[in-house]
């Protein structure tokens, strides 16, 4: 394969990483935008520190055309409106991130990529004068479809896993990991815990993606990337269980409420994807890439839970709602994983805010 010159638009997360390491061993020239300043052990990757929502940054880095454009970035409706066309015009071919979420509920059939999406087919209509993330993601994924060009790809991935990302229900590891470590109590929730779902390992997701950059059989078209497997939630809650007692000698305690604590703050997500079960046909992905070859899932999960305990690093608490799951569960949460100020607003949603207010 031809080297080829291929810019990721945030592409240090947890699909990102792998595929700058994917596509770089295929010799490519590769330059990945990050917020701060990275140094790259590879000779043929380069890290351009600077704000990859700013239009003025966008609009300098891309002033010369590159073979391919992966974009990871999130943005609002009107800002991808605005700046779709710079991308399609300024690359053989952009590939856009999108997410499985935009399907609406299958009721358990396999999902393809022509399911319905919600955008489609909710009559929720508070939910949809919302940019709700699913709803965003199938309105742009409309407006490259509408832009009169055809050098794009749309990718759908669904949860994906990484050494740095472990997600439980729409919980990340700072919500439910970390107080695990702390000896506090994991609290998940009955609604969720019985939905089906699918994890799937991100170096696979990169994987995926590599074998489609460049290939003009894939242009015009949506793909989700998955792997074959699905369980219940409270199966993936049960493999964490394993894979952290095995590596440090306990077990951590979990309490299950009827309801999302989510609810309050994130119900869409809530809502319209976790009550949904999610299995996932993945068949046309499998045009281009082995997926019988996907990592499984609880095999995925240790060997990331691994990983990661080697040396844990969490991004910071939310004081609101660790108070909330303390008083669910009648603890207190040390100082660790706060800030002095978000540790003084902690306890005062701990003690003093009302119940009802949290």
């Amino acid at each position: 394969m031809d080297k080829r010159k291929i810019l990721l638009l945030g592409g240090t997360g947890a699909m990102g990483t792998h595929l700058t390491s994917i596509l770089a061993c295929e010799g490519n020239d590769i330059l990945v935008t990050s917020r701060r300043r990275r140094e790259s052990a590879l000779p043929n990757v380069r890290y351009i520190p600077g704000n990859a929502r700013d239009e003025k940054f966008i609009a300098n880095l891309i002033s010369e055309k590159f073979d391919v454009i992966v974009d990871f970035m999130v943005y609002s409706t009107p800002v991808f409106q605005a700046r779709h066309k710079l991308f399609l015009e300024h690359c053989k071919h952009y590939v856009y991130l999108s997410s499985a979420r935009v399907y609406a509920d299958s009721c358990g059939r396999p999902i393809s990529e022509n399911s319905p999406r919600l955008l489609d087919v909710s009559d929720d209509k508070e939910y949809l004068k919302t940019d709700d993330y699913a709803l965003s993601k199938a309105r742009q994924e409309d407006i490259l479809r509408a832009s009169g060009k055809c050098n794009y790809t749309i990718i759908r991935p669904y949860i994906t896993y990484s050494e740095t990302r472990l997600q439980l229900g729409v919980l990340e590891k700072e919500d439910w990991l970390q107080r695990a470590l702390k000896g506090g109590t994991i609290v998940f929730s009955k609604d969720i815990a019985h939905r089906k779902t699918t994890l799937t390992y991100g170096f696979d997701v990169a994987r995926g993606i590599a074998a489609i950059a460049g290939r003009e059989e894939a242009f015009g078209e949506a793909f989700h990337i998955t792997v074959n497997e699905s369980m219940e939630w409270i199966d993936v809650l049960n493999a964490y269980l394993d894979s952290i007692n095995e590596h440090t000698g306990f077990r951590p305690k979990v309490l299950l409420t009827e309801i999302s604590q989510n609810m309050r703050i994130g119900k869409y997500q809530v809502i319209y994807d976790r009550y949904f079960d999610r299995v996932f046909d993945n068949s046309k992905i499998g045009q281009f890439i082995d997926v019988n070859s996907f990592t499984p899932i609880k095999e995925g999960v240790s060997e990331c839970v691994k990983d990661f305990l080697k040396s844990p690093s969490f991004l910071r608490i939310s004081p609101h709602m660790e108070a909330l799951r303390d008083r669910t569960c009648r603890e207190f949460s040390s100082m660790s994983g706060f800030t002095l100020g978000q540790y003084i607003k902690y306890l005062i949603f701990r003690t003093i805010y009302p119940k009802n207010r949290l």
